[in-house]
């Protein structure tokens, strides 16, 4: 009983999968947040030119 307990507890200890998905779901939220955060200036400079570029057209 001691021996299975110890060999289930080394395997858990040894388990890379777990870490791994939480190391990529944390730097698709990194990237998701660079994106977000990108597209929201841009989309505010954009937004004046668009609106500048009309103002100068009528």
């Amino acid at each position: 009983m001691g021996k299975k307990l110890l060999r289930a507890a080394n395997c858990f200890l040894l388990n890379q999968r777990g870490a791994t998905a939480i190391e990529y779901g944390l730097i698709a939220a990194l990237i998701s947040i660079a994106i977000i955060a990108g597209i929201t200036m841009t989309g505010t400079d954009m937004g004046n030119t668009f609106n500048n570029l009309g103002n100068s057209l009528d």
